[in-house]
């Protein structure tokens, strides 16, 4: 298995306004696109989180696709060749550049007009790429609560930034709104749904952060320990501290240096709960569990929906998420 990794995103763009969109192009972007024999848009997408923005934005004019299966983790994927040359046959490529480096080189060789890179619709940031780094502690996140950047992110430089951009609501919404502006340039005979269908999305996104934010404002602790650092995004959103026992690879041991650590922060804090996630072993989270007599729950990237998925979409898993976070931070 390849070590889950971070793959620096070459191009990072500021924050989308309504409308603006990055597309990767040969031979123009003006024209639409020829879409299949039913009439439909015929939409690639990357894995789950791309899916999901193609599902609600393109509702019954689009028929979706995703290179990444149920249960496969993302990070890890390999393509088949049979699938490498179907991508050229798509109306839109909808991926997230920096997860799945096989993706990568496959769609920059596709050749297809409407590629949509969703790191390009909203600011990238570093939240740290190993154990122990790129923490927002809990006084530092009530001194700048809202304000987008804080001190030690590395904001925009395209240098070790952190792709997990779905799991923080507001930056969803921001990739939602250049997704729905590349749908309408793609098929502008149906444009006017495309908007109406980004807006009632980025509306639900809206109104997922405002239960975020109100579900964990009284919470005694801020800090979660989790297996997988996928979470620097909606960590910062909250004002929360993520501490990743084995950085980016959930699967790696970490060492006993960094063992006595988090026993050290647990009992500080006041922290509960080890969390760990459904595609990667819970081994890990476990063994520390047990050292520290800590209780186990999951907390969930996002990165496929399965038979153990806990919600059958991105917002119900999202809400999951939520009270697994309330009950670790003890929040009513």
């Amino acid at each position: 298995m390849n070590v889950r990794r971070l793959i620096p995103t070459t191009a990072v763009a500021g924050a989308v306004t309504l409308g603006l969109l990055t597309l990767s192009a040969c031979g123009g972007t003006s024209d639409a696109a020829d879409k299949g024999s039913d009439g439909k848009l015929d939409v690639v997408a990357s894995f789950y989180p791309m899916q999901y923005l193609a599902e609600q934005i393109g509702g019954g004019h689009v028929a979706v696709t995703t290179l990444t299966k149920p249960g496969v983790e993302p990070h890890d994927l390999e393509l088949k060749p049979r699938q490498i040359g179907e991508l050229g046959e798509a109306d839109v490529l909808l991926y997230l550049k920096g997860i799945q480096p096989a993706v990568d080189e496959a769609i920059a060789q596709a050749g297809v007009k409407n590629t949509v890179d969703a790191a390009t619709l909203t600011t990238l940031e570093a939240h740290g790429t190993t154990a122990g780094e790129g923490h927002d502690h809990a006084d530092e996140g009530e001194e700048h609560a809202g304000e987008e950047s804080h001190e030690g992110h590395d904001h925009g430089s395209g240098a070790g930034t952190d792709p997990h951009i779905w799991l923080d609501p507001v930056k969803y919404a921001e990739v939602a709104q250049g997704v729905g502006a590349a749908f309408e340039k793609a098929d502008p005979d149906h444009a006017a749904d495309y908007k109406a269908n980004t807006a009632a999305l980025v509306k639900k996104l809206g109104l997922l952060n405002t239960e975020f934010e109100t579900g964990l404002k009284d919470a005694t602790t801020r800090t979660f320990i989790t297996t997988h650092s996928a979470f620097g995004y909606l960590a910062e959103r909250y004002h929360l501290d993520q501490e990743g026992i084995s950085g980016v690879d959930p699967e790696s041991e970490p060492s006993p240096a960094r063992i006595k650590e988090l026993q050290d922060i647990a009992k500080a804090d006041k922290v509960s709960t080890v969390f760990f996630e459904t595609l990667a072993s819970d081994r890990t989270a476990k063994t520390l569990a047990q050292d520290t007599g800590l209780k186990t729950d999951v907390l969930d990237p996002l990165e496929g929906i399965t038979d153990q998925s806990r919600g059958d979409d991105y917002i119900e898993v999202m809400r999951s998420n939520l009270a697994a976070l309330k009950s670790a931070l003890g929040a009513k």
